[in-house]
């Protein structure tokens, strides 16, 4: 694979050196991992990681429920809830857009490469709550990892924007993945696509997260969002995947609104 990582004194080192010793030290690590690796990703690098998800997901025991007539109603009731959604939302997603774009005159859309259902790789849009050159400022705060897994949190990154703490707090910035929803990328409920710098570092029963499509909102999100540790957010996502039906989804999609108006969680 084409993807280096960068350790935070500077080393430049392989994917292939990234070993099994290594992964281990980082998982067990009770603060959180520290030493979190920053990837980049070309194409090809995207095309091995996603194969090798698909390839891993083939030895999975977990069995998804639902079948084609659930896919079709599930498919169905994404089209109606984003179509409705974002004509509903245009004009204060505009504003909000606006707003951000004054700030610092940079484009207010964010898009960053996630994975969903056997590793696929696609866009995910958020309006951005960050400065522009987020992406490029990771090493900087990944010492400052507050999750107890493998997906990055930050009580006080300084890379926030004033109105993106607002933004992030009321889980605006996440609506634009309406528009991820409306093309097919992405569910309304379904666990949460991740990025693939988190994906490395999976293990096997962690990929179990990737068969079937991504979300906007999950169990987790509807019982403490980023306050859930990181193996307990794994085993709910599974166990939506092994229960997930028309029923369940309508109700973690009402439970995922309250969650937000209570802004339960919420970073």
């Amino acid at each position: 694979m084409e993807a280096m990582l960068y350790k935070p004194h500077q080393e430049l080192i392989s994917e292939e050196q990234f070993n099994e010793a290594t992964l281990k030290s980082l998982q067990n690590n009770k603060e959180g991992i520290t030493e979190y690796p920053v990837l980049e990703f070309d194409e090809r690098a995207l095309g091995l990681l996603s194969s090798g998800v698909e390839e891993t997901l083939k030895s999975s025991k977990t069995v998804p429920a639902g079948g084609k007539v659930y896919e079709f109603f599930k498919r169905l009731f994404d089209i109606i809830v984003s179509l409705v959604a974002l004509i509903i939302l245009a004009i204060p997603l505009l504003i909000i857009a606006l707003i951000i774009f004054l700030g610092d005159g940079g484009n207010p859309i964010f898009s960053q490469v996630r994975l969903t259902k056997k590793g696929k790789p696609f866009r995910m849009y958020k309006l951005r709550s960050m400065c522009i050159d987020a992406e490029a400022r990771f090493a900087e705060v990944q010492k400052e990892n507050k999750s107890d897994g493998l997906a990055f949190k930050s009580d006080d990154d300084p890379r926030i924007t004033k109105i993106g703490k607002f933004i992030r707090k009321t889980s605006i910035d996440e609506l634009p993945q309406l528009l991820n929803v409306l093309k097919g990328d992405m569910s309304v409920i379904g666990p949460r696509p991740p990025l693939p710098r988190e994906v490395v570092l999976y293990t096997p029963h962690h990929m179990d997260r990737l068969l079937i499509k991504g979300g906007l909102s999950c169990i987790c999100q509807t019982e403490g969002r980023s306050d859930m540790p990181f193996e307990e957010w794994v085993e709910s996502d599974i166990e939506y995947i092994k229960k997930r039906s028309v029923g369940f989804d309508l109700k973690l999609m009402f439970k995922t609104v309250t969650a937000v108006l209570l802004g339960k969680g919420a970073k």
